[in-house]
């Protein structure tokens, strides 16, 4: 488990006053959840949505870099809520460890229909809560009609609009430092 330092900054907005307690429900939740993430995205979604990365980044020296998940593993499942995990993965894929400190996670946890989003400390300074919550709201809509591949586009290019008011650069240097392709897990 990640703790959180002052170098990163979860965005979608949490219950503050509401402490991750363990939950045998959630664990019961995870347990029962077929892999299906492989399922929802098959090779030519991962293709379209490392296409709209590649286009989201274009002309700022913003990161992004696309999680999706069937479920969160067993052993971590009743410790860890979809705000945890997306810290976690934040942490152990290196999303914090850009140029510009300008890397963004963006999570998608099937089990629950949630989408998290984590920024590195460069953007969090330069952005407003009511940005990150949208994104995650719309995405959170389109997932609900099942519209998986369309939500996670849009919200990828949503998450490269916001990069374009802040990180705006020559293209000329601009360099890759985070894979373009989504990481499916379970």
């Amino acid at each position: 488990m990640v703790t959180k330092t002052e170098t990163t900054e979860i965005i979608t907005q949490p219950k503050m006053e509401e402490m991750n307690q363990p939950s045998f429900k959630r664990w019961l939740k995870h347990f029962f959840y077929m892999p299906a993430a492989k399922r929802y995205f098959n090779k030519m979604d991962q293709y379209a949505i490392a296409q709209a990365v590649m286009e989201a980044e274009y002309g700022h020296a913003g990161e992004i870099q696309v999680v999706i998940e069937g479920n969160i593993p067993l052993n971590q499942a009743y410790y860890q809520n979809t705000q945890m995990r997306a810290r976690q993965l934040f942490a152990e894929l290196g999303v914090w460890d850009t140029e510009f400190n300008s890397g963004i996670l963006l999570y998608l946890n099937l089990c629950e229909q949630k989408v998290e989003i984590v920024i590195d400390r460069g953007i969090q300074k330069q952005t407003d809560q009511t940005v990150w919550d949208e994104i995650c709201q719309k995405m959170t809509e389109q997932l609900s009609k099942h519209q998986y591949r369309e939500a996670v586009m849009a919200g990828v290019f949503n998450i490269g609009d916001v990069l374009n008011n802040f990180y705006a650069q020559s293209t000329t240097d601009q360099q890759n430092e985070l894979s373009n392709n989504p990481i499916i897990l379970g």
